[in-house]
């Protein structure tokens, strides 16, 4: 990595240095050597962690292990509700994505409707039963114990649902609900642009601005569940009013509805005109990077992440913005707080909801143990 404690880099880089994982176990392969299944599993609790930061391609591969333990022949579930499609997906503990399904959701989409539409899907993914864990990512805030779907915008009827006590109850298996946004966070740290480090914020640039904080590999969410709403920080107390209630929050600067209002334009076709050179959209890129870089300045200070990754359909255009940010972060923030800081784009396009929700399953399978 590069010693400059002031620089940020705007893409992703290929590392050649891993981190270093204890694989001292002396032999891995020869499961007579351990006296129990909760041994095994003792030693994954340990070592999982570690192994899943590495990049996919770099990794140990160990299918003698999985093949020699039923530990590591367990798989989870990480499913993406949206208002039109439940996405799922059936995850090893590498990250590997077995299979994948999409089923429409329920019109109107009740929870109790809802919550049987997945059951089924799960019931088609895994007729054998191999999974042991639920991952489920919801368009509205969970509690923080990921129990229950407080609100789900686009979802008629989502007051209060204890959709993971629904769905235990369901299928036996063990899940864990949360912010759809912070699951896609988690999808970056697992397997996409944030793979190599520890603390990561992301944010979703869309027709809102969502984000995530991941301290230390671990969702934040906070005592009540509701952290990392990173897009209703305030960027300027007199701008326009916010749907939350407050007024020039960073996602009536960054998102869509705000490049739509400030321009008139899609921010494709704003992307498309930059390309071409027209001046005028690459002059607005200029304003959107410096206000973006702006908010992210508040967050770098309260957070200091090693990498702030960039997602959402605007990120596309990132490449007439980003320079602007990077300016910004540079002007506004002390070198201090951003040593070794990385700027990224999101890598896992709208993967990244479910295979996150995949990773806080087997967080939560692990943590049963």
């Amino acid at each position: 990595m590069n010693s400059d404690p002031a620089r940020i880099i705007s893409s992703p880089v290929a590392f050649t240095e891993e981190r270093p994982i204890d694989t001292t176990p002396q032999n891995f392969t020869t499961p007579q050597n351990f006296k129990s299944r909760e041994v095994v599993k003792g030693i994954a609790r340990s070592t999982i962690e570690q192994l899943s930061l590495l990049e996919p391609k770099a990794r140990v591969t160990r299918g003698d292990m999985t093949a020699s333990t039923e530990f590591y022949a367990e798989e989870v579930v990480g499913i993406d509700l949206g208002g039109t499609a439940i996405k799922l997906g059936r995850f090893d503990w590498k990250g590997n994505c077995i299979q994948s399904l999409t089923v429409p959701t329920p019109q109107p989409a009740y929870p109790e409707a809802v919550m049987m539409a997945i059951v089924a899907a799960i019931e088609q993914l895994d007729p054998e039963h191999k999974t042991v864990a639920i991952g489920v990512g919801t368009p509205g805030p969970a509690d923080a114990a990921g129990r229950i779907a407080r609100v789900a915008i686009n979802l008629e009827g989502w007051q209060d649902i204890p959709l993971a006590d629904w769905l235990e109850a369901k299928t036996g298996r063990v899940t864990v609900l949360a912010n759809d946004a912070n699951c896609a966070g988690m999808g970056e740290y697992w397997l996409g642009a944030g793979r190599h480090f520890r603390n990561v914020i992301l944010l979703t640039l869309g027709t809102g601005v969502g984000g995530a904080i991941i301290l230390d590999g671990k969702l934040f969410v906070g005592h009540e569940g509701c952290a990392g709403e990173l897009g209703l920080i305030t960027l300027n107390p007199d701008g326009p009013e916010c749907n939350s209630g407050n007024n020039g929050s960073l996602e009536q600067y960054a998102s869509i509805r705000a490049i739509r209002r400030r321009t008139g334009l899609e921010p494709d076709e704003l992307g498309a005109r930059a390309k071409a050179g027209d001046h005028v959209a690459l002059a607005f890129w200029q304003t959107y990077g410096r206000d973006l870089g702006a908010g992210l300045a508040s967050l770098i200070y309260v957070l200091t992440p090693e990498a702030v990754i960039l997602g959402g359909g605007i990120s596309a255009s990132a490449e007439f913005f980003l320079p602007a940010v990077q300016q910004e972060l540079e002007r506004r923030v002390l070198i201090s707080s951003r040593s070794n800081l990385q700027l990224l784009i999101a890598e896992l396009g709208n993967q990244a909801g479910m295979v996150g929700a995949a990773k806080l399953a087997w967080q939560k399978h692990l943590e049963s143990f």
